[in-house]
């Protein structure tokens, strides 16, 4: 129960990584504000974790927009009078070639992938701020590091997320809020499979140290780490969880 009685909110919950955060925060004790547009399985998701004996609540919003968010807030900090830990997970991941990215597709990316944290963070900073204590864990790509052709625009915004963290860090460490990155591999999750053949998922797995198909509750757990007292003296830290793709 590394969270008992924590207060999160996190986005992007209704499938893959952000549901295995939501599943996990919440079998450790924490109460789960869950934020998606997919309203429906957002929902689902919420039951789930409370007929397993969770505390979850779900939102149907589009990070995109600030009016979205700020309802899951006031309504964490109206019961709870707190929240301890914002995850920004929510994210897009559609391929393209860089000359054929139209000013909307790229737009779109910014705006889902690094903008909505701007947005969150935001709304969520000054209550961690008043009370001195806070973890916000953003998660980036391991893509960032690479270079990947074909996804420009998304590594883009996903270096902006690392640049974001380690300024961010910065600010917020006088006021006692840890704001750390993970930078996940090859992750099998439901969205993964409209942009990735089984056969680039084969190439990628061929890359790692650890030769297994890596799933959300591998990146969840480093999440419950970073939001928990175990790291406790780290800040402005990017994790990679892609089974020794990358080293930097």
């Amino acid at each position: 129960m590394l969270l008992k009685d924590h207060v999160a909110l996190i986005t992007g919950t209704a499938t893959g990584i952000g549901e295995a955060i939501a599943r996990l925060f919440a079998q450790n004790g924490a109460r789960v504000f869950l934020l998606d547009r997919d309203g429906d399985g957002n929902r689902a998701v919420a039951e789930s974790i409370r007929s397993e004996g969770g505390r979850s609540q779900a939102f149907a919003g589009d990070v995109r927009r600030a009016a979205d968010i700020a309802p899951v807030v006031k309504a964490a900090v109206d019961q709870f009078g707190q929240i301890d830990i914002l995850i920004n997970n929510a994210g897009i991941f559609p391929r393209r070639r860089f000359l054929d990215v139209t000013e909307e597709e790229w737009d779109e990316m910014q705006d889902v992938n690094l903008k909505s944290m701007f947005h969150s963070i935001q709304l969520v900073l000054p209550h961690m701020i008043a009370r001195r204590s806070g973890r916000i864990v953003n998660i980036s790509s391991v893509t960032f590091h690479m270079g990947v052709a074909g996804l420009s625009h998304y590594v883009a915004s996903k270096g902006g997320v690392i640049g974001l963290t380690r300024s961010l860090a910065r600010e917020a460490g006088e006021h006692n809020v840890h704001v750390n990155c993970i930078t996940p591999g090859a992750i099998k999750t439901e969205s993964e499979a409209r942009f990735v053949s089984e056969e680039q998922a084969r190439d990628f797995m061929s890359r790692q140290c650890l030769q297994r198909r890596l799933g959300p509750l591998d990146v969840a757990r480093v999440c419950l780490f970073l939001s928990s007292e175990l790291s406790d003296g780290m800040t402005g830290q990017c994790l990679n969880v892609d089974a020794g793709w990358v080293m930097y």
